[in-house]
């Protein structure tokens, strides 16, 4: 791990795991710690992952000012991490909420963008956000799983915006709802700022007739990866963002839903490092 100052003078961590030509990480969450990426089903082997902790999650610093939680001020710490790592120009990865990050930065330096990888990301950046509707059609995919019926019940309490949501519903979230994926989802809450999730999205963090705009004259290529299964957003939703993106293309992952490298590592890491590698 290494830190670095973004401009307002807020500390900032970045982890480094594996070998290999260089990957900038975005997490999602949203404000959620890096740490809950993993080796992104073994990306490690074929990248050097920098995964950055954004500001007030993991290792990095509280910023004095909690306005900057809000995504569209975060492209600085972006920005910044580039700067610190001497790339001219960077392939870089967010996952979820993090997608947004990653939009409203290759609107802003385009030419700082060598590819882009997106991950089961909804872009409301970009006026795209999965509906209740959407939501509830994926989950009921999972309709013959024995544990259905109570995370179906506790998914409409999310879904309502109620807070005595049990955890259950995280089970639409994931391919298998085994022990590895519950216990990846019991660590959401320690790893996410809480405080920072409900800034992340404030008025004022998008302008998505603004960012289309910009990201029409974006040249480098954009990979959108979709799980089958995933309900936020949906392979439909994820294809009519990828209409956003001059060249972009788009994977559904069979089995997946939001974690596709938890979900099949293998066929993961093998459609992104073919992404990656490509002239």
């Amino acid at each position: 791990m290494f830190t670095f100052t973004a401009p307002d003078g807020t500390e900032l961590a970045c982890h480094v795991r594996g070998s290999g030509p260089p990957l900038v990480c975005l997490p999602g969450g949203p404000m959620r710690a890096s740490v809950y990426l993993g080796d992104l089903g073994g990306l490690t082997g074929h990248r050097t992952l920098y995964l950055l902790d954004l500001r007030g999650t993991g290792a990095s610093a509280v910023p004095a000012d909690e306005s900057t939680y809000r995504c569209d001020r975060q492209t600085d710490d972006v920005e910044a991490l580039r700067v610190h790592l001497g790339l001219d120009r960077m392939d870089v990865l967010a996952h979820s909420a993090g997608g947004n990050l990653a939009a409203l930065y290759a609107a802003r330096y385009p030419e700082r963008i060598a590819r882009l990888v997106l991950v089961t990301s909804a872009q409301r950046a970009l006026g795209l956000a999965a509906t209740p509707e959407e939501r509830r059609a994926a989950a009921r995919l999972r309709g013959h799983e024995p544990w259905f019926a109570a995370a179906y019940a506790e998914y409409e309490k999310m879904l309502a915006g109620r807070d005595d949501a049990d955890y259950l519903y995280d089970a639409f979230f994931y391919g298998r709802w085994d022990e590895r994926a519950r216990a990846h989802a019991a660590r959401t809450d320690e790893q996410t700022n809480e405080r920072a999730e409900v800034r992340y999205f404030a008025d004022g963090a998008y302008d998505p007739p603004a960012t289309r705009a910009a990201l029409a004259r974006l040249d480098a290529p954009v990979l959108l990866l979709a799980g089958a299964l995933d309900g936020g957003p949906c392979p439909d939703l994820v294809r009519r963002t990828a209409a956003c993106y001059p060249r972009a293309e788009v994977t559904v992952q069979p089995g997946a839903a939001h974690y596709p490298w938890l979900d099949g590592p293998e066929s993961f890491v093998a459609r992104v490092t073919d992404f990656l590698a490509r002239a």
